[in-house]
């Protein structure tokens, strides 16, 4: 996986369009993982590819382009969450679910469930554990990049990934019982 950003780099030549070819749909995921609202979240993607493109000339490759750009995601959303207007302001959300057709249907809408329930579980754990999780499984980065983005060793990686497993398996358990 790497290799492939690396090269990908290379190809975009630095190009804001070919990034957001590239890496849009990685900067929307995250952001919405953190905010947990779609507008929000594509909110958070613009102001993403504004910083993006605002400071690409301050790219210093030190690591891969994507895992800068979800660093610039993850600092703009816990900003957000950390702003006067998001405290004050309360997304309405719509509830109401289509009638049950089918098993098959049912399936579909209990393995969403499941997986929402997995989200919020994740969202839940503290911060540490969050952002390894959310590296590793989310953005399907290495532990050496994620080792190099949170800026701590490869094994404070995978001890906080352990740990992050164990506490995720019990919220889960909690909350799907």
């Amino acid at each position: 996986m790497q290799e492939n950003d690396r090269a990908g780099e290379k190809t975009a030549g630095q190009d804001l369009e070919c990034l957001m070819r590239l890496y849009g749909n990685d900067v929307l995921r995250t952001a919405y993982l953190y905010v947990k609202d779609a507008q929000i979240a594509e909110d958070m993607f613009q102001e993403v590819f504004l910083k993006v493109n605002r400071n690409l000339d301050s790219f210093r490759g030190e690591s891969s382009i994507k895992t800068w750009m979800i660093r610039i995601t993850i600092n703009t959303c816990k900003d957000y969450l950390k702003s006067a207007y998001h405290n004050k302001v309360v997304p309405m959300m719509d509830f109401m679910e289509e009638s049950i057709a089918s098993e098959e249907e049912f399936d579909r809408i209990e393995k969403k469930e499941t997986a929402h329930t997995v989200k919020e579980a994740v969202m839940a754990l503290p911060e540490t554990y969050k952002d390894v999780v959310l590296c590793v499984y989310y953005q399907d980065m290495s532990m050496d990049d994620t080792a190099q983005y949170l800026n701590v060793p490869v094994g404070t990686v995978k001890s906080r990934l352990s740990r992050a497993k164990e506490k995720l398996r019990s919220l889960v358990e909690g909350r799907l019982s």
